[in-house]
Formats: C-alpha cells, sequence, structure tokens
C-alpha cells in the first residue's frame, strides 16, 4: 500500500488536488479532522477524549490522534494507498506515523509539497473567503499569521522526509488542470 503526504500551507489547493488524486488512482482519503468528526461522532473512547480536550480549547494531544489515525488505518484492507491531508505537522507526528507504518512493514512513499507564494495564497484564501463565511479567511493579517505559523512548526516536516528522499516539490501555480497534471507526472514515477 502506498502513503502519500499532501503538503503545503493554508491555501495551497491541498484540499482541491486530494480529491482529483483519490479518484484518479483511488486513494482513500485521512484528514485528521475528518477523523475527530468520526470518532466523536461515534462516541468512541478516542473520540470522548478528544471532545473533552477540545471542549477546554486545548489542542488534542498526539497520542489521541495517533491513537485514532492507528484504527483508521488497521480498519483499511482494500485500498490501493492513503494520502494524508494535513498530517504530520509536526517531527514528533512524522516520527510517530513512521514508526506506526514500519510496525506493518509500511512507510511513506512519498511527500508532494506544493510549491505557492505567498501573495497567491493571500489571494486564494481571501477569495475563498468571499464564500466560506469564515471572517479569519477576508483578514491579510491573520492569513499571513497562519502562514508564519506553518512556516515555523509544519515546514520542518518537509526536511524531516526530504532527509529520506522520499520529497517532491510541485508548482503550486496555474490552472487546477496544470497542478493536477504535474502533481499526476509524480505519482506516476512513484506509483
Amino acid at each position: 500500500m502506498k502513503h502519500i503526504i499532501l503538503f503545503g500551507p493554508p491555501g495551497s489547493g491541498k484540499g482541491t488536488q486530494a480529491q482529483k488524486l483519490i479518484e484518479k488512482y483511488r486513494l482513500y482519503h485521512i484528514s485528521t479532522g475528518d477523523l475527530f468528526r468520526a470518532e466523536i461522532a461515534a462516541s468512541s473512547p478516542l473520540g470522548l477524549q478528544a471532545q473533552d480536550f477540545m471542549n477546554k480549547g486545548i489542542l488534542v494531544p498526539d497520542e489521541v490522534t495517533l491513537g485514532m489515525l492507528r484504527n483508521k488505518l488497521n480498519s483499511l484492507k482494500d485500498v490501493n494507498g492513503i494520502i494524508y491531508d494535513g498530517f504530520p505537522r509536526t517531527i514528533a507526528q512524522a516520527e510517530a506515523l513512521d514508526h506506526m507504518l514500519n510496525e506493518n512493514n509500511e512507510c511513506i512513499n512519498a511527500l508532494i509539497s506544493l510549491e505557492v507564494t505567498d501573495d497567491e495564497i493571500v489571494h486564494r484564501i481571501m477569495l475563498r473567503g468571499q464564500t466560506s463565511g469564515r471572517a479569519d479567511d477576508l483578514d491579510e493579517s491573520i492569513i499571513r499569521k497562519r502562514m508564519d505559523e506553518y512556516r515555523s512548526k509544519t515546514s520542518s516536516v518537509f526536511n524531516y522526509y526530504k532527509q529520506m528522499n522520499v520529497t517532491h516539490q510541485v508548482k503550486g501555480i496555474g490552472t487546477v488542470e496544470e497542478i493536477f497534471d504535474n502533481l499526476c507526472a509524480v505519482m506516476d514515477r512513484i506509483a
């Protein structure tokens, strides 16, 4: 089974491109937000723990998130691969994910990073804000703060996987189809 991390800052197009990759390559999409919602809706022990942290305004600890991820991975048997969207966000999460996959003699096959300029990201998110109903999507200073947060905490994950020679950078500017074609060129090399 292939394990692909789709990587990039907020507004880089991960969600749009993930949907297209899922359809073409018959991948299973794993988003931590979706995991949280499913576990909470099922009132599972991990879901109840996550809800308790969220109700207190505290980030859900990695061990809870990883427990949910382990449950989901163990339930997936008949898929070509998995595309991770929004995870891992830290080196600790990347190491834990690698350890979990190694237990099944699997590994991350590729981290594909969508490369987009800051100005383009601001433009995209502000456009999205016109229909998303999210006030933070209309405030450039908040958008730039989210980009800084990404760079300070999450971008190091790219370097972590770069040491393993599984990183690929794809130009994330152009039409949705042009970007998708660039992603497919990478996917076809690793598939």
